[in-house]
């Protein structure tokens, strides 16, 4: 066996046992492109060698997608995909753990009128609403992890002679998830206690406000009572720990909905509905996002923005430091999975249950009164930078520095 598949055994054998966490006796539902089938098969596989007593597999084609969305009547984006979102939300209730591959291509739907895409959006959305509510108070192992394209191979090294694009980017994928000499996971098991160590840090310190500033930054956001800080390391319902991006660096918490006051500005593109949306900023006032600008995607964003009246809001606050591994190997990557690893982020729309106390137990409504966010959405965006300062704001007149230059102040 060479090096390449040897690597990529030990990507699927990790996703398998460390991202989902696969149990005995478990269903792991992997929804995948068809261009990562080699990649599937060895997930399959690992995940049957666990013990797993089904794993179903859901394919797309981007090609299907784009001819789609060129060529389907208008009425056909208006088409709820319920069975789907039933099967979906039956599987989780019973157990069922899901595996996300991706290979994005960052510029799938561009061209494409922006009508077609919000409409798919938001039904799909609604109808998954339910299977996003249990997804999002961690009430099933879910997991993210990606393979190449070859659009977004080409759209990472452009430079690069194509017939090379594809294995640089499985080198650095590769490399993001601890995937060389050493056992990946042993070393994702060290890696998660010391982002473990950080978060009980920001839980120890109760900050009550966070003050950035950076270049066209200048925020203040409110952290909500009871708030928790939490790593990449999850607990399902059953007690068992996954790990829902593939890689992951930071740590991170759900601000008060109505606690958001200043202008942000983006630090690196968000790739979302298949279109770029570059050089952007936010304006909040009382959490609510009053004014937009982007210099490219700007109609992208504002379908983001007024995807509904929750993703007005900020759902998740998330520390990165900007001498990180991802953000060391100064690539963009074009792909929030890998972008927002390499810098602090924020997060358009819902936020996550589980970054309040007891929220993992509480009704949407009960999450609602405690100041969290409610959305049929959640997009992250980068904001962070080597220029960027955070100060925690403990009490009025009380505050220290959490980030200097971009990195840990402490």
């Amino acid at each position: 066996m060479n090096n390449f598949e040897t690597n990529l055994q030990q990507y699927a054998e990790l996703a398998v046992k460390v991202g989902v966490n696969v149990h005995p006796g478990q269903t792991l539902v992997v929804n995948a492109p068809i261009t990562a089938a080699h990649f599937v098969r060895l997930i399959v596989k690992a995940a049957y060698n666990t013990g797993a007593k089904l794993v179903k597999v859901n394919w797309s084609d981007e090609v299907v997608t784009r001819l789609h969305y060129d060529l389907a009547p208008e009425e056909s984006f208006s088409i709820e995909p319920k069975w789907f979102a039933a099967e979906m939300t039956e599987l989780v209730e019973e157990g069922a753990a899901v595996l996300h591959v991706i290979a994005e291509n960052p510029d799938l739907l561009n061209g494409v009128a922006q009508e077609r895409i919000v409409t798919s959006q938001k039904v799909r959305a609604k109808a998954l609403e339910k299977y996003r509510a249990l997804q999002m108070a961690d009430k099933f192992s879910w997991s993210i992890v990606a393979v190449p394209s070859p659009e977004w191979a080409a759209k990472v090294f452009p430079d690069v002679p194509e017939a090379q694009q594809i294995d640089k980017l499985w080198d650095v994928i590769f490399k993001t998830v601890r995937i060389g000499e050493q056992d990946a996971v042993a070393e994702w098991k060290t890696h998660l206690l010391n982002l473990d160590s950080r978060a009980d840090l920001l839980n120890q310190k109760k900050y009550k406000k966070l003050h950035y500033t950076a270049p066209g930054t200048d925020l203040t956001i409110e952290l909500p009572e009871g708030h928790l800080w939490v790593s990449g390391g999850s607990v399902n319902e059953q007690g068992h720990v996954f790990v829902a991006n593939m890689p992951t660096e930071e740590v991170f918490t759900a601000p008060l909905k109505s606690g958001v006051h200043g202008t942000v500005r983006s630090t690196k593109p968000l790739s979302y509905g298949g279109n770029l949306i570059d050089g952007f900023s936010l304006t909040f006032e009382n959490g609510r996002v009053v004014d937009y600008t982007a210099e490219q995607g700007y109609d992208a964003l504002k379908n983001l923005v007024e995807m509904d009246e929750g993703a007005h809001y900020l759902g998740e606050v998330a520390l990165v430091p900007h001498q990180s591994p991802i953000s060391d190997t100064n690539i963009l990557f074009y792909n929030t999975l890998f972008d927002e690893n390499a810098s602090n982020h924020l997060a358009i729309g819902n936020a996550y249950a589980f970054c309040l106390e007891g929220g993992k137990s509480m009704s949407k409504e009960e999450l609602i009164d405690a100041g969290l966010n409610s959305s049929l959405t959640h997009v992250d965006f980068m904001i962070g930078s080597g220029e960027m300062n955070i100060h925690g704001i403990i009490s009025e007149g009380s505050e220290e520095a959490i980030f200097l230059n971009g990195n840990w102040a402490f």
